[in-house]
């Protein structure tokens, strides 16, 4: 088992032939890895069984168990997703902004790769061709550190991936894997400040916590997702109540999903127990206030942690408000800054709502579950950043740029 300094060595060479490299040689090893996966379909559906037997002997929750699972339609769509970031434009050398200063010189600034990119994830094995394939398209090598829950499907992955780059010029080493999952080792990768350029955790609220209170290594902070629908008077009933079965029930365990519906007085009497009804069909628990206990024929009360909390499961918490302003408050009170979506036909609430909810990606008209790379077109993406520096939503490939200033002279000095 290689050491993270081994690894960190070989992904430092890596990158510098990965930053060189042109769009042709990169695309042609994408399709490479993609056909790959599909090709290795049973190895990677064997090891992915490892882990889900070991997963349900330690009695991991069926919601979180969701997220571990592999199967031939979800590996269709990793490759589909690898083809997909194939296709896209390569961000790397646009040079945007060309002016001339007074002393003549033409000032250009041209996108380049981070470098090395570290990340550290939980139990969703797609997250390791998704973020493998942006980062190598994107010019950087990576070091992977998945879940322990994965670490079978994770190493069958990387393995195909690497078979796929030794049949290119690239180093396999473009795509590395950290097999030993102790916390020990997680923590050294986040001052693994010689050879990372920048570490990106991918997680639930523990782990992006501990990676930003722990780590030394630049960090680009992917939050958890306590997101929120808010129901307006003005909004038609059946869209209310297939945006929120959506959000919350499509799939509860992902960081998209919705945790709190916020509901208008004004429509809250004749809307929710429509809403309840069909989310029974999902047995989701609702916790609510005082005004929306008294029409719900089956709830419990909120608590003042409901509001902030990230469920992850068949929960909901239900809350009547007495104004969009009100709604508003609590969002940006309670929100982690996700996605947030508002009900309505009113064009003027949903301006409003757009332009003062504090959230990295809002909604008119539509479910919280679209916040994903895929889905806005990406391929895929490397996480949902919650930060307000570098990169906001989902990150696809420009997120893991630079740049750099490229200046022409005939001469000059100062």
């Amino acid at each position: 088992m290689e050491t993270l300094v081994e690894l960190g060595e070989k992904a430092k060479k890596a990158s510098r032939y990965l930053a060189q490299a042109s769009s042709k040689e990169k695309n042609t090893a994408l399709q490479l890895m993609s056909q790959a996966l599909l090709e290795n379909t049973s190895a990677i559906l064997a090891a992915n069984l490892q882990d889900l037997a070991a997963a349900k002997e330690n009695h991991i929750a069926e919601t979180l168990l969701d997220r571990l699972v592999l199967n031939e339609e979800r590996l269709q769509a990793m490759a589909d997703g690898l083809v997909q970031i194939a296709e896209l434009p390569d961000p790397i050398g646009l040079v945007s902004g060309m002016w001339k200063n007074e002393a003549g010189l033409t000032i250009g600034k041209q996108s380049v790769p981070l470098g090395v990119i570290g990340i550290i994830y939980e139990s969703r094995p797609n997250v390791t061709t998704d973020a493998g394939a942006l980062c190598f398209k994107s010019g950087n090598a990576v070091i992977l550190r998945g879940g322990k829950e994965a670490i079978h499907s994770n190493k069958a992955l990387v393995t195909v991936l690497q078979q796929a780059l030794a049949k290119t010029n690239f180093p396999t080493t473009a795509i590395q894997l950290v097999e030993d999952t102790t916390r020990e080792t997680s923590r050294d990768m986040m001052r693994l400040n010689r050879y990372l350029d920048v570490l990106i955790p991918r997680g639930g609220t523990r782990l992006i916590q501990t990676v930003m209170e722990t780590a030394t290594v630049p960090v680009i902070e992917t939050g958890t997702g306590n997101c929120h629908v808010y129901i307006d008077k003005d909004a038609q009933l059946k869209m209310a109540t297939d945006i929120i079965v959506n959000a919350k029930c499509s799939r509860p365990s992902v960081c998209n999903a919705a945790e709190t519906l916020l509901i208008h007085e004004d429509v809250a009497a004749e809307f929710l127990p429509v809403i309840e009804a069909a989310l029974a069909e999902y047995h989701v628990e609702l916790r609510a206030d005082e005004t929306a206990l008294s029409i719900l024929k089956k709830a419990i009360p909120a608590t003042e942690e409901d509001w902030e909390t990230e469920f992850l499961d068949y929960i909901l918490a239900v809350k009547v408000v007495s104004s969009l302003d009100e709604a508003i408050t609590h969002i940006n009170q309670y929100s982690t800054g996700h996605s947030e979506a508002i009900v309505t036909d009113n064009y003027f609430a949903g301006q409003q709502f757009h332009r003062e909810v504090d959230s990295s990606t809002v909604y008119i008209n539509a479910s919280t579950r679209f916040t994903d790379g895929f889905e806005f077109g990406f391929g895929a993406e490397i996480g949902i950043s919650t930060q307000k520096l570098h990169a906001r939503g989902p990150m696809g490939l420009a997120e893991l740029t630079s740049s750099k200033y490229i200046v022409f002279g005939e001469g000059q000095i100062r």
